[in-house]
Order: C-alpha cells, then sequence, then structure tokens
C-alpha cells in the first residue's frame, strides 16, 4: 500500500476496484505491505529485500509471466525503478536463489519507456511503436482502452491534475512496447 499520505488503505481499496473493472477477483490481487517499502520518492528500496519478496509471491503463485518497469521506471519514479531493479536482481546469477529466470519458467517482460512527447501521443504513437524494435507490441483495440480508463478512475486519491492528462492521452492507455528481460 506504501502508505503514502497516509492513504494506504484508501489505495488498496482503489486497487481492488480497479482490478474489479479489469476482470481480476479480489481474491487474486496481493498487496505486499512492508514497513521498509514505503511509497515515497524519498525513500531508496532495499533491492535484495524487494527481490526476495517479490520472488516469494512468484514461487508461491506459481506465476508464468512478470511485466514489470524498464530502468526508466516509465515516469522516473523511484519506486517504479526499484521494482525493475529487484526483478533484474532476481534473474541475474548470483541474484536471489531460485528457480527464476531466462524464461524457465517465469518469463519477464520490461515496458518500455518513451520521450515526453511520444508519452503524450496516444494513439498517433502507433507507427513509431510499429517500426522500433521490441520483443513485444500489445495494442488495446478501442474497448479495451475505454476498460483501462475505468479501471484507472478508479484510482481517485491518485487522480492529480497530470494523471488525468496521462489517462486521457497517453500512449500507454493505448500502446505498449515490451522487452524480454
Amino acid at each position: 500500500s506504501g502508505n503514502y499520505y497516509n492513504q494506504g488503505e484508501t489505495r488498496k481499496k482503489e486497487l481492488e476496484q480497479s482490478c474489479g473493472v479489469l476482470g481480476i477477483p479480489a481474491a487474486d490481487v496481493t498487496v505486499i505491505d512492508h514497513r521498509d517499502l514505503p511509497d515515497s520518492p524519498t525513500v531508496e528500496w532495499d533491492t535484495q529485500l524487494l527481490a526476495t519478496l517479490v520472488l516469494k509471491h512468484i514461487e508461491a503463485k506459481n506465476i508464468n509471466l512478470v511485466v514489470t518497469f524498464d530502468a526508466g521506471g516509465v515516469s522516473g519514479h523511484p519506486n517504479h525503478i526499484a521494482l525493475y531493479t529487484a526483478v533484474r536482481y532476481s534473474v541475474l546469477p548470483g541474484g536471489v536463489t531460485g528457480q527464476w529466470g531466462a524464461c524457465v519458467w517465469c518469463c519477464v517482460l520490461v515496458l518500455q519507456s518513451v520521450s515526453l512527447l511520444r508519452k503524450y501521443l496516444s494513439f498517433l504513437d502507433l507507427p513509431l511503436s510499429c517500426l522500433l524494435p521490441r520483443d513485444v507490441l500489445f495494442i488495446l483495440t478501442e474497448e479495451e482502452t475505454q476498460q483501462a480508463k475505468r479501471a484507472m478512475w478508479c484510482h481517485r486519491s491518485q487522480l492529480l491534475w497530470f494523471r488525468h492528462l496521462y489517462v486521457l492521452f497517453s500512449r500507454y492507455m493505448v500502446v505498449n512496447s515490451l522487452s524480454l528481460l
């Protein structure tokens, strides 16, 4: 939950509502609520701790595909970048021990960060996304885009003015380029 601005419980409920819009049952939603991982751009998360928690969750739920941020964190948010670093740490030799990595039983896709200009081109970014290198290009239909927007609107506590712009104009609401880790 992170409990940023003491909104941890509110954010948990918003996440469950958002997942419900996406067809994900509340029973399949897990919030890792750890005091050493506060939702704060000023706190550096411990890579090994986060990697261990993520790996335990993946093994416990028998997850075979993880989609995470890339090294840019899409928005540059330190917590997003820390998650990428932890996942990367988990799949590299010498990192957290487990059977994870190299698509043996768990593939990892990272969402590619794009420039600010491209980020807000919405569907107009599609031709460029088709031309640039990537392993997976995920394009939402109009119906899926509307569903994704409804899911985003569930996060009311986080909908500051710039996030309204994100929901309305972000290419991530329409097209996502991903690479294998």
